[in-house]
């Protein structure tokens, strides 16, 4: 099943092997270029298509400056930013795989180092900024407090994320993501660890949901109706149940995005509490995806140490997902799709100017 094209709505997806997003902390940090993707964002998703990916979700991009994890991060703000996307767009396109994208904004975590620097906050004298949160409480020790939002910065945010939306679809992307994982905004909205709110955005379930939803309904709505949108969700905080996110909270979460025009749930955990203790191990995060597969009627992606051809055929051929994400294994090897199908004995599709190799 790996290699079986999976069609959503009406866009059909090559194969089942996509690529994760990951932050590659390479744009320019202010300036006109800042937000930009560059060659290196070129190269590095171009040989991802290249190696065979089904669909690549480009990095969490930002859908303002102060919505990045860090002054490097890519940017979906304005036309320059749009422009350069569009270039890489089009050759992933031409290699027959699926361009996405992931719309995010950071929150608390937001202005912060490139981890190689050491991945903490960066001040303003240092090109840093004011992080947002849902409630005024830092990530962890060392990070600044940030400010609550408002009501009406709530409603401006939403707006950024449609207007990011239309930026993407001018840019050619075929499928956009909400990222609501990793403790980023929507996932501290949706957390009473750091949703500590007393109005219509906080305290119960209905109402931590409030804001993701007013943003997936809006960028539903500017979005077209024959392609899909996509999800990423943290499963768990791996907290206490009484403390954090939970499995349950996600099972009912994802028949809530369903009927609101959500068509994959990207299944991911952890991020948001950073004492938190995550129990790692291969696949160790595609039972979240399984049990919402199971108990719901939405797609879903298992993403987690997923490494090994028969591994991945394996979880699909058992119900368990309907795609896999690789993040780190396609890091160290582009061309995992095409081995994964010489492993599986499978032909694989590799460009005209590679088949004298093969």
């Amino acid at each position: 099943m790996l290699f079986e094209p999976l069609t959503l709505r009406s866009l059909m997806i090559p194969n089942r092997i996509w690529m994760a997003p990951m932050c590659q902390y390479s744009a320019a940090p202010d300036g006109p270029a800042a937000g930009v993707a560059n060659d290196w964002h070129f190269a590095h998703l171009a040989a991802r298509a290249v190696g065979g990916a089904g669909l690549i979700l480009v990095e969490a991009t930002a859908v303002s400056p102060e919505g990045r994890i860090s002054p490097a991060d890519l940017g979906l703000w304005n036309e320059r930013q749009e422009k350069e996307l569009a270039r890489i767009t089009e050759f992933l396109s031409d290699q027959g795989t699926v361009p996405a994208i992931q719309l995010a904004h950071a929150g608390r975590k937001a202005s912060t180092d490139r981890p190689w620097r050491g991945g903490g906050p960066v001040d303003r004298v240092n090109g840093g900024w004011q992080p947002l949160a849902p409630s005024p409480v830092p990530f962890t020790e060392g990070h600044p407090m940030p400010d609550e939002l408002t009501t009406t910065e709530i409603r401006r945010i939403v707006d950024d994320f449609a207007t990011a939306a239309q930026r993407a679809l001018r840019a050619g992307f075929q499928v956009v993501e909400v990222h609501g994982a990793h403790g980023y905004l929507i996932g501290q909205f949706l957390s009473p660890h750091s949703n500590h709110r007393t109005d219509g955005y906080g305290g119960t379930f209905e109402n931590r949901i409030r804001f993701p939803l007013e943003v997936v309904d809006a960028v539903r709505a500017a979005w077209p109706d024959d392609l899909p949108v996509f999800f990423r969700i943290s499963a768990t905080d791996w907290l206490p149940e009484d403390r954090g996110w939970t499995l349950d909270d996600t099972v009912r979460f994802a028949k809530e995005l369903l009927a609101r025009g959500v068509d994959l749930l990207d299944t991911s955990s952890g991020g948001n509490a950073a004492n938190a203790k995550v129990h790692t191990g291969p696949g160790y995060q595609v039972p979240f995806a399984a049990r919402v597969r199971a108990e719901t009627d939405l797609p879903v992606a298992a993403v987690g140490e997923i490494t090994d051809p028969h591994q991945a055929a394996t979880i699909l051929a058992t119900g368990q997902a309907d795609a896999v994400l690789l993040g780190r294994e396609l890091l160290r090897n582009p061309y995992w799709p095409h081995q994964a199908a010489h492993t599986l004995g499978v032909p694989a599709r590799w460009p005209d100017q590679y088949r004298r190799a093969v």
